[in-house]
């Protein structure tokens, strides 16, 4: 039960009617050039990962002074 090249050809010329081949040859361009863009942007960004992600700095605020009360990230469970 699959597509023979018979049922391709008549699916074809069907399309070709309907939409016409000044249509089909714009989708096939626009199709074209947005897949070229896609290689071309996964390109870049294999060249240069360290432009594509900047590094990331912790700022310290000095405005006011540190509080008696320091939470310890590695801080025990109370029992």
């Amino acid at each position: 039960m699959g597509l023979s090249t018979t049922h391709l050809l008549i699916f074809l010329v069907i399309i070709i009617v309907i939409f016409g081949t000044k249509k089909l040859k714009n989708i096939g361009t626009d199709l074209g050039s947005a897949v070229k863009g896609f290689k071309d942007g996964m390109k870049d960004g294999t060249d240069k990962p360290e432009e594509a992600a900047p590094a990331v700095t912790q700022q310290v605020s000095t405005a006011a002074p540190l509080a008696k009360e320091t939470i310890d990230v590695e801080a025990k469970m109370k029992s």
